[in-house]
């Protein structure tokens, strides 16, 4: 039975294989069953029950849940956003501090509906740490698979929950079609970054930011743009809903990526049908570091029939974003903070006049820490007894 579709060429598959990429190369997207009356709720807290209309047929399994999804919706203002509404969407607050679990839960469950026993993923950050965390919990055998020069900082909170973390020397991007080979001969399940289910996942967001609008969509939905997968999956969520009639309409959606490693950014202004390699990148907002995105192609097809577009930061706005956010009580990573970056961007070109932007934050601050040399402690020190000149 054809489930999926090439988001790229537009060839069905059944997928038969569970490792979700076209013959063309391209990513494989679910075909969701939209019949008008489908519906959607916040009732129980479960994005699997409360989005099962919308949902593959995955098994509910509690005992492998951490409680993901369901994160807040919540007001941004500042003299720098007058004249248009800002909610953060905040994704920091999923069990393990990034939105990556909700798509790390979708395939885990369609790994063990297709009978799989080892669980993987290709990663340096937020998907390795999730993937991790998942297949503990389901008690899967799990491997990780980093890049040789990944830093201490970030092997840690990967390895704290027991996996197989491999440093792999060569190209990180070629890293990712590789694993997928080998996850075929030897039976892994690779929960990489563009899977359909993970895609599905993403899909959820959208769900509840048109709930917590009060059954609204809003005009932008600004996402900081790694691989592709997330963005297509939020934008595969609001298009379902007006498919459902639930809704007339669907957001303009905006990728955001840094200067330092804009890879679709630079293939959408230029007119091009496909990314082409990103040749020495550098940049602070490293979650959303990915030269050769593998769902690029198909977020730029994505980008044109929805009347979306790209734009790129700066690593000094991408810095200061941080701070200003961080001032607002929300400590983000970088790669979170480049969706307020391209807010004060837009804003500049006039272009949010009057709309409702939805911004997502990505992944905690506390998953790169160094990025705090960027913001100097301010320390005083006092002795006990002259607190009160302190508060004078």
């Amino acid at each position: 039975m054809t489930e999926f579709v090439c988001a790229e060429c537009g060839r069905e598959s059944d997928n038969s294989s569970g490792f979700d990429r076209c013959v063309c190369g391209g990513p494989l997207e679910y075909l969701s069953l939209i019949r008008r009356g489908s519906r959607i709720s916040l009732d129980t807290g479960c994005l699997l029950i409360d989005f099962s209309d919308f949902l593959p047929p995955l098994r509910y399994d509690s005992s492998v849940s951490l409680g993901e999804g369901r994160t807040p919706l919540i007001s941004c203002e500042g003299p720098e956003l007058e004249g248009f509404k800002v909610l953060l969407k905040n994704e920091t607050v999923n069990p393990t501090w990034s939105f990556k679990d909700r798509g790390t839960y979708l395939t885990l469950l369609d790994a063990i509906k297709r009978g799989f026993s080892r669980f993987g993923t290709v990663s340096t950050g937020n998907m390795a740490a999730s993937v991790a965390a998942y297949g503990a919990r389901a008690g899967l055998d799990t491997s990780v698979l980093v890049s040789a020069d990944i830093p201490d900082e970030k092997i840690r909170p990967i390895t704290v929950y027991g996996p197989r973390v491999a440093r792999v020397k060569g190209d990180y991007s070629d890293l990712f079609y590789k694993s997928i080979g080998s996850a075929s001969s030897w039976g892994v399940y690779f929960s990489n970054s563009d899977v359909s289910m993970r895609v599905e996942g993403s899909k959820t967001i959208a769900f509840e930011i048109f709930l917590q609008l009060g059954e609204k969509v809003p005009d932008y939905v600004i996402v900081p743009t790694s691989s592709g997968g997330n963005i297509r999956g939020i934008e595969k969520g609001f298009r379902e809903l007006r498919e459902a009639r639930l809704t007339e309409r669907t957001p303009t959606m905006i990728a955001v990526q840094a200067s330092g490693c804009s890879p679709i950014h630079q293939a959408f202004q230029n007119g091009r049908e496909s990314v082409e390699r990103f040749h020495n990148p550098s940049t602070i907002a490293h979650a959303i570091e990915n030269p050769l995105p593998p769902s690029g192609n198909s977020v730029l097809k994505m980008l044109r029939r929805n009347g979306g577009t790209t734009i790129a930061v700066d690593e000094e706005d991408i810095i200061q974003a941080q701070q200003r956010l961080a001032l607002r009580g929300f400590f983000v990573q970088p790669a979170s903070a480049t969706s307020l970056a391209a807010i004060e961007k837009l804003k500049k070109l006039g272009s949010l006049n009057g709309s409702t932007v939805v911004s997502i934050l990505t992944g905690s601050g506390l998953k790169y820490p160094s990025a705090l040399d960027k913001h100097p402690a301010q320390v005083i020190d006092v002795s006990i007894d002259s607190l009160d000149s302190l508060f004078r």
